[in-house]
Formats: C-alpha cells, sequence, structure tokens
C-alpha cells in the first residue's frame, strides 16, 4: 500500500490507483514535477532531499549545502537543493533543483538512510558556495558531526584537486576542535581577521587537584581572559541564569575577566567588538600589531541584523 505521507513518485501513484485528476487535487502537494506528497504533511526540507534523489539513478548522493544540512552541519539555509550524479546524462534539472557532475570514484558514505558526499569532499562543495566565514562555520560544525580531528581535515584538503580546493585548504586551516556553536566561531574568526592574537577555543580551568571548575568558549589562559558569545536563552531560562550566577562566583574566586559579546556585536557593531577586544588586551599588556582591515569585508555590519 502506498504510503502518501512520504515522498512518492507519479509512477507509484498510478500503480496505487490514484488517477492523474486526483493527484492534480488539493489531497496532494507536488514536490518537484514528478513526485508527490500528501498536502496533509508540513513542508520540511528532508522531503525535498528524498524527493530529489527519487528522480535520479539509485548511486545519486546529497551534496554541497544539502549534504551537509542533511548530516545537520551549519550551513546557511538553501532555496535549492543539490544533488550530485557521476553521469551528465543522469542530471534531471527542475526549479529549485540543481544535479552536479562530480568526478568518477568522488568518496560518499550513508547518514541518516541516504547517501551524502563524504567529510572533505562536502568541505571542498561548500567551499563553492560559502564565503570564508561560513565555510569556518561548516567546518568547525563538520568536525562535531563527524568526529574528525581538525589535522584530519587538514590532511584531507592537501590531496584534493578539485577547482576549489584552493579555496578549501585556506578555509581550513582556521577550522579549530572542540568549537561548540556557529556563533562562537564567528567571533573567533572576527577577532582573527582584524588581526588580533587568536584566542583559544573551549577554555578550561582546573582546581590544584585537575578537576574542571570553569569551561569558557574562548580565552587567552596566560592572561586570564575569556571571551563568551552571551545568547538569549542566558536570560530567557532560569536554570541557565541560576547557574550562571553560581559560575559568576567562581569567575571572581579565580580572577579572570569575561567579555560578553551578543549578536549585535558579530552583526551590527563588529568594529566596536574589535575595540573592546583589543582594549582587553592592551590592560593585559599585550603589545599589538597594527590592525588589519580584512574582517570587514566579511563582517560588514548591518544595522537591521539583531
Amino acid at each position: 500500500m502506498l504510503d502518501t505521507k512520504r515522498p512518492f513518485t507519479r509512477a507509484d501513484a498510478l500503480a496505487a490507483g490514484i488517477s492523474p485528476r486526483l493527484l492534480r487535487g488539493s489531497r496532494f502537494r507536488r514536490i518537484f514535477r514528478g513526485v508527490h506528497i500528501s498536502s496533509s504533511v508540513t513542508p520540511h526540507d528532508d522531503e525535498r532531499v528524498t524527493a530529489a534523489l527519487m528522480l535520479h539513478p539509485k548511486d545519486t548522493w546529497a551534496s554541497h549545502v544539502t549534504g551537509a544540512a542533511w548530516c545537520r552541519v551549519a550551513v546557511p539555509p538553501s532555496s535549492t537543493t543539490h544533488v550530485s550524479v557521476t553521469r551528465a546524462k543522469d542530471r534531471r534539472w527542475q526549479p529549485g533543483l540543481k544535479p552536479h557532475v562530480a568526478p568518477p570514484g568522488t568518496k560518499t558514505r550513508t547518514w541518516r538512510g541516504i547517501l551524502v558526499s563524504a567529510p572533505i569532499r562536502m568541505f571542498v562543495e561548500l567551499a563553492s558556495m560559502l564565503d570564508l566565514v561560513d565555510l569556518v562555520v561548516a567546518g568547525d560544525s563538520m568536525l562535531r558531526v563527524f568526529g574528525l580531528k581538525a589535522e584530519e581535515l587538514v590532511a584531507g584538503l592537501e590531496k584534493t584537486r578539485d577547482y576549489w580546493s584552493p579555496a578549501a585548504r585556506y578555509a581550513g586551516k582556521f577550522v579549530r576542535d572542540g568549537v561548540d556553536s556557529p556563533m562562537e566561531t564567528r567571533l573567533r574568526m572576527l577577532i582573527v581577521l582584524a588581526g588580533l592574537p587568536e584566542p583559544q577555543v573551549n577554555v578550561k580551568v582546573r582546581e590544584h587537584d585537575g578537576n574542571v571548575i570553569l569551561r569558557f568558549d574562548l580565552g587567552y589562559p596566560s592572561l586570564r581572559l575569556a571571551f563568551e558569545y552571551d545568547g538569549r536563552q542566558h536570560v530567557e531560562i532560569i536554570k541557565n541564569w541560576e547557574r550562571d550566577i553560581d559560575r559568576g562566583d567562581l569567575v571572581d574566586k579565580a580572577e579572570w575577566r569575561i567579555l560578553k559579546v551578543t549578536a549585535k556585536g558579530i552583526y551590527v557593531e563588529p568594529g566596536r567588538t574589535i575595540e573592546r577586544v583589543r582594549n582587553a588586551l592592551e590592560r593585559c599588556g599585550v603589545k599589538l600589531p597594527e590592525p588589519s582591515d580584512e574582517w570587514r569585508t566579511h563582517f560588514p555590519g548591518r544595522p537591521s541584523a539583531a
């Protein structure tokens, strides 16, 4: 029996006794030309991936931002579904669906029941679509999702010869282990692209017995200076708020200085955030190099962003 709450092809519908007229009616919703689903199902990204693969040969895989999003890698949303095949004649172009031709022998893996690009190949694909900061965000996320180390990503990229490999290798140098969120990556990249010393990721403060008593998103352990992205959850969730009060007591006891940064400091006022970081470093006695303007390309500031 045909499960109409999952994507199905027109041929499947006809075989199950659903007439073309009924298929065009209000009971069903077209995902792509030739693939439908019950109109009672709320549209979601996964159905588009499944539908796109149904239109192609069985060895087709989800690639680029589509494959990354399927694996829960942090990438910007896209209205286009991307898949890859190894033969140009196997492509099935449609509005909102972009099939790519990958070199024969391209590595794939199964993830949540479908084929997707293997991690190294995925990062190169993303380099063809994302700017530097978004690509590093995706790279940091990929390490966490696939259980990779940054050095493994870098080593794998050194072996690639795709057109976009140079861009991928450049971005790969900024990817770090142990990053917990995209905003932490963006804050770190803002600091680095401004020409400031790169802070350490996932800083742990230990007691004399070695037990971890504090953890910071980013910081300079030798200076006891830490930076944290302060999201809305800190003020909206009471348990987090109470936990942060206790944590603040520990911070004071450990004599660390904390600089909190919000979304506004990344998207709206990146220049002000850089100045705050510079001032904090200078107060710690750090001699800083001449500032770099490279950050302006990637963090232009958007007054309406926050």
